[in-house]
């Protein structure tokens, strides 16, 4: 990931919450995965961003997400030859994880960095907030103090280092703009720029992400205008948040101007949760009116001759040509093409 910062104006990670959607960013070309604390708090357990999960949980999903990504390179690199689906060569996009507050002090924070390093995770951020945490968009936030915080910030790279993963990206998060508590006496802009300059101070992190409350471009410029005056080269982390209503705005904010303030990394937190949501709700709410004719409207959209849509075969997605391949070259049982059903394509996916 290290190397496309430098190499890319910036990096755009969709938001996702479990491997699946990973797979399917991959499949699109994306050159990095965000790996939402949001979207799996309300992917995995059905509930909002309020430190709900642990760390070991968030890490075993992030572990599975990246041995998936590895694995779907092996199957579209096989193809399906049986169904006329050329092999196809992916690369595999560096996977950005929420780290929260790291669930717990610096002791707790090293144990997740290490399970997060050892899964292969790329890059994660933590924030400044008082445990448990929320989400940045949800009244209410209190920080920990500066000291703290570092702790944390200097434990990641720590373990990352130990590890031997120097390229290991640590992203620093503050949520001082709009905290209601903290332990100084500034608020707002002047706390913010604050936090984010005492945390560059330390030449730990890689980036800096500080939490906005609403859309509005003239905070984000008057933030990154202020750390650059001591960090010149200071490079921004940017949520391009589910939180606002980027439909209502008259220019709303582009990627493209985000990279010219010094973002070099921006993401949609909840993209992959609202994609998701959208359309099983559309599917529901059509079969609700009309049974089976809603999804066989379904399925006629995704068998569009021009619809690019690889998981509308879930076997082909989910690597089914893979498993015979290989599992005939290593004798395992039942499997090879001999044992695939021959059946006309029309009837069956």
């Amino acid at each position: 990931m290290r190397k496309l910062l430098d190499a890319e104006p910036y990096l755009f990670g969709p938001g996702v919450y479990d491997p699946l959607g990973a797979q399917l960013a991959m499949y699109y070309g994306f050159k990095a995965v965000y790996f939402s604390g949001y979207s799996f708090a309300m992917g995995h357990l059905g509930t909002t961003d309020m430190d709900m999960y642990g760390s070991v949980e968030i890490a075993d999903a992030a572990a599975r997400t990246v041995s998936a990504l590895r694995k779907f390179q092996l199957t579209m690199a096989v193809g399906d030859p049986e169904k006329g689906v050329a092999p196809k060569h992916l690369e595999i996009p560096p996977l950005v994880v929420d780290m929260d507050g790291g669930y717990g002090n610096i002791f707790n924070v090293q144990r997740t960095a290490e399970l997060y390093v050892r899964a292969g995770v790329a890059a994660a951020h933590i924030e400044d907030q008082v445990l448990p945490k929320r989400c940045g968009h949800i009244g209410g936030k209190a920080l920990i103090s500066i000291e703290e915080m570092i702790g944390k910030l200097r434990m990641v790279r720590a373990v990352a280092d130990d590890l031997g993963e120097k390229d290991f990206v640590v992203i620093a998060r503050t949520d001082g703009l709009s905290a209601v508590d903290a332990p100084e006496s500034a608020r707002g802009m002047d706390l913010a720029v604050e936090r984010g300059l005492r945390y560059l101070d330390t030449g730990i992190p890689d980036l800096l992400w500080c939490e906005f409350p609403t859309s509005d471009r003239a905070p984000l410029e008057t933030f990154t205008s202020a750390i650059r005056k001591r960090f010149p080269q200071a490079r921004f982390a940017f949520n391009y948040s589910s939180s606002f209503k980027w439909f209502n705005e008259p220019k709303p904010l582009t990627f493209d101007e985000l990279g010219a303030m010094g973002v070099k990394f921006l993401f949609i937190t909840l993209g992959g949760q609202h994609a998701s949501s959208f359309g099983l709700s559309e599917l529901l709410k059509d079969m609700a009116a009309r049974r089976e004719a809603g999804y066989i409207d379904l399925q006629k959209k995704e068998w569009a001759p021009d619809a690019d849509l690889p998981t509308r075969s879930h076997h082909f997605f989910s690597g089914v040509p893979y498993h015979h391949m290989i599992g005939k070259e290593y004798a395992a049982a039942r499997l090879g093409r001999e044992f695939a059903e021959d059946l006309p394509e029309e009837k069956v996916v």
